[in-house]
């Protein structure tokens, strides 16, 4: 008679043990990346909007500080005639990628994306050209 190899049922039960501590013990530091990495896209956001209101401004004063439209890249971006900053309305226009994030309306400047008890939101601010990011306190822990 030949002999029989294999793996013990105690041996099966201390291996699944092991597992199911290691995914407890691993699964509440991947939601935490997760969080971080909505944040961190959200400070890219923030970023592509500076760079996307200086180049229209640039833009606006090469082309003499006059006139309510820039071209980018084939869009038509709407800038203020005594700042030269684009306006909300418009910045979206100047964006080639927003990153998922969506619209909260149409025209708003301000950008949101969540998951979960985890929400960012980017703002722009058409008088200085800048972009602000705040974030839901579910993106903390």
């Amino acid at each position: 008679m030949k002999k029989q190899a294999g793996f013990t049922l105690v041996e099966l039960v201390v291996v699944i043990a092991v597992l199911g501590i290691l995914a407890a013990t691993a699964l509440p530091r991947f939601v935490n990346v997760q969080s971080k990495a909505l944040v961190a896209t959200g400070a890219g956001l923030q970023a592509s909007i500076r760079s996307a209101a200086n180049m229209a401004r640039a833009s606006w004063i090469a082309s003499g500080s006059s006139g309510a439209n820039v071209n980018m890249d084939g869009a038509s971006v709407t800038v203020s005639t005594s700042t030269g900053w684009p306006v909300k309305a418009s910045i979206k226009s100047a964006l080639q990628d927003t990153g998922d994030f969506t619209e909260t309306s149409a025209g708003s400047g301000s950008f949101s994306k969540g998951s979960g008890t985890c929400t960012v939101t980017v703002n722009y601010d058409e008088l200085t050209g800048n972009a602000g990011v705040s974030q839901t306190a579910g993106c903390n822990s």
